[in-house]
């Protein structure tokens, strides 16, 4: 199966931040990508108010936009995320969903992930509250994405679905692995503050302890106000965590890599992490205790 990154630098116009995605999606469609994943805010980012503007619901402009162009590609197309808005409101205690969308080939969404893990943070040069505009989610998201074309493939992938800051937990990741996921995305705008240390840190430590295929997609250089610059260096890793594609040109473009199904079955089978895990070992520690360790005998 052949899958593309998509990397791009949002503009506060949404009409054309929309035709320069399309336009890299239609690129990675005509080189033989059957899974295309957008960025985080692919078609909108910016500050709060911004943001709230422009938020949408699910059956909004935007997405159908996505529908369409997934359609006429024949393509699954991951839509990065958006600024969701939801019935009658801006969300839970007035706030918006940053929410990712699975799109078929038909044109039909077919999952819906809304991130959990929100960026509040305050490190040295950069401080940025997401949880001010945005709800978190509550649950883990993973798709089968069909059988797809072409010999050789002894099972149909399974897409585990992220955005940005939930790469830095575990957790979601291992869950959706044992749920089925063979292949992870990751929507992001990874800071430029924190990516060069961490990005392809984390995208490999991912992938090698699921023993999956990980593609993240980043926006990349000077965004909007009110999003910090991003990181870039979209791409793609192997579940051995090796990094097979990434684009190192600071600007929009397409990352293209072929997942190799045999392959991860060999490394799933020869070491066999999954196989292995002891859960009945295995005990979170109490939220509220404090930090209290005890000990046995």
């Amino acid at each position: 199966m052949r899958v593309a990154a998509i990397q791009t630098t949002s503009v506060p116009d949404c009409e054309r931040n929309l035709s320069e995605a399309g336009g890299l999606v239609r690129e990675a469609a005509e080189a033989g990508a059957e899974l295309v994943v957008l960025p985080e805010y692919f078609s909108v980012a910016g500050n709060p108010t911004f943001l709230r503007r422009h938020a949408e619901r699910l059956d909004g402009p935007t997405i159908t936009w996505a529908s369409e162009l997934a359609r006429e590609c024949a393509i699954h197309l991951v839509a990065g995320s958006v600024p969701e808005r939801t019935d009658g409101t801006d969300g839970p205690e007035g706030r918006l969903f940053n929410t990712s969308c699975l799109i078929e080939p038909g044109g039909t969404v077919t999952a819906v992930y809304r991130k959990v893990h929100l960026f509040d943070v305050g490190l040295e040069g950069l401080s940025f509250r997401e949880s001010d505009t945005v709800a978190p989610g509550d649950r883990v998201c993973v798709a089968p994405l069909g059988a797809m074309t072409g010999p050789g493939r002894p099972d149909s992938p399974v897409l585990g679905l992220s955005i940005c800051y939930d790469l830095r937990f575990p957790e979601p990741y291992r869950i959706m692995a044992l749920l089925g996921a063979t292949v992870m995305a990751v929507p992001a705008a990874f800071t430029a503050a924190t990516g060069p240390h961490h990005w392809e840190l984390l995208l490999r430590a991912r992938a090698v302890e699921n023993q999956v295929y990980v593609i993240g997609a980043g926006q990349v250089g000077d965004l909007p106000p009110g999003m910090p610059p991003g990181h870039g260096h979209s791409m793609i890793v192997d579940p051995w965590g090796t990094v097979v594609a990434e684009r190192i040109d600071p600007s929009p473009g397409v990352v293209l890599a072929d997942l190799d199904a045999v392959e991860q079955h060999r490394i799933r089978s020869e070491l066999p992490v999954l196989a292995h895990r002891r859960a009945e070992a295995y005990r979170w520690p109490d939220d509220n205790s404090g930090g209290t360790i005890g000990s046995n005998g």
